[in-house]
């Protein structure tokens, strides 16, 4: 394998790692998000199993084995009711954004436009949650902040990254608990 395909493979098992991570999110968001968003919540669950499903048959067409997801991740806030549900939401979809950014960079052809594509559904899902944009969606070294934007109230910082995800400016900081 040369060093462009292994920095794509890397890429890749990045993407996957941030899918699973993001899955998991939405497990818990889809817990605590009121009844109003529900129905928002599982269409960006099923979003994220679907890329997650697809980024794993891409590793295995490299050659790869795909990265298992965690049993569980540790979250970078408490979510103990839909207000926090809404703000994960948000900062998943950020976090997923950054990994797709950097796979973006990594990919060539049909690859690229599927991780831009990526990119730009959850630069999209983060606006709806959020209700408000950032200036580039993907890149938080751009925002001022680790996960490109400011930190709300209680919030703390990310506490690790996915294994895999060698990026700086995306990798889902969910990081996976025993």
């Amino acid at each position: 394998m040369s060093e462009t395909e292994g920095r794509r493979l890397d890429a890749l098992q990045a993407a996957l790692s941030a899918e699973h991570a993001a899955v998991y999110g939405y497990g818990v968001v889809g817990g605590r998000i009121g009844e109003e968003r529900r129905t928002e919540a599982r269409t960006a669950y099923d979003a994220h199993r679907a890329r997650r499903d697809a980024l794993a048959r891409e590793v295995r067409d490299l050659g790869g084995e795909p990265v298992a997801a965690a049993a569980g991740y540790a979250l970078p806030f408490s979510v103990p009711d839909s207000v926090a549900a809404v703000r994960l939401a948000a900062e998943l979809e950020d976090r997923v954004a950054g990994v797709y950014s950097d796979l973006v960079r990594a990919a060539e052809g049909d690859r690229r436009a599927s991780a831009a594509a990526a990119l730009r559904e959850a630069a999209v899902r983060a606006v709806r949650w959020r209700g408000g944009s950032v200036a580039f969606p993907g890149l938080a070294e751009r925002a001022g902040t680790a996960s490109g934007q400011d930190s709300a109230p209680g919030a703390s910082a990310p506490s690790g990254s996915v294994p895999g995800a060698s990026a700086p400016s995306g990798s889902v900081s969910a990081t996976p608990t025993a």
